[in-house]
């Protein structure tokens, strides 16, 4: 005798029944063909309805957001891949306020407020040729403003990925408000 079937025997409430242990444990091996592991399956699912339900939910969670993810595009970048897209001459939207902007913001960053960001689409679709990366405090601003510029059909923008706090928290540089002279 195997051992699962000593635990599955000894498990039993009625010791007249005939059924095989193999139908009623888990834990030992089902019979090779495929509807006797089908079986097993939808036993384990009648009996533990709240888990396979759990379970269907969330693959198709999973399934959802791949999918929308997949047809939206690439539209956060890491602060590594945006410093790669700066090195390529991207231009860096910062959308937070004057003042946050002052306190420490990305080299050569251009400060359009989300707030005045209507009024300043010009300023963008200037830009338009190049890669834009904008930035805001926590990367939920920039979502917003990389969609909204998507869809008035400026392809080449990205938001960085957890804002300027991601920045910080990679080590990043950045630049304060404080203006240095030019010598000459």
């Amino acid at each position: 005798m195997r051992p699962g079937r000593k635990n599955c025997q000894q498990r039993q409430s009625v010791p007249a029944r005939r059924y095989s242990c193999r139908w009623r444990c888990y834990n030992v091996r089902p019979k090779t063909n495929l509807n006797a592991r089908m079986d097993t399956y939808l036993e384990f699912a009648g009996n533990h309805p709240l888990l396979a339900g759990a379970l269907v939910f969330s693959f198709f969670v999973l399934v959802f957001t791949e999918l929308q993810r997949k047809a939206r595009g690439l539209i956060n970048v890491e602060p590594q891949d945006a410093v790669k897209l700066i090195n390529a001459d991207a231009v860096v939207i910062d959308l937070r306020s004057p003042e946050a902007f002052a306190r420490g913001h990305i080299v050569n960053a251009k400060n359009l407020p989300f707030e005045d960001l209507p009024a300043n689409k010009d300023k963008i679709t200037k830009y338009a040729k190049k890669a834009i990366v904008a930035v805001c405090d926590a990367g939920v601003t920039s979502n917003k403003v990389v969609d909204s510029l998507r869809k008035s059909g400026i392809e080449n923008v990205f938001g960085l990925k957890g804002g300027i706090n991601a920045w910080t928290q990679a080590n990043l540089p950045l630049v304060t408000g404080k203006k240095t002279k030019k010598k000459g």
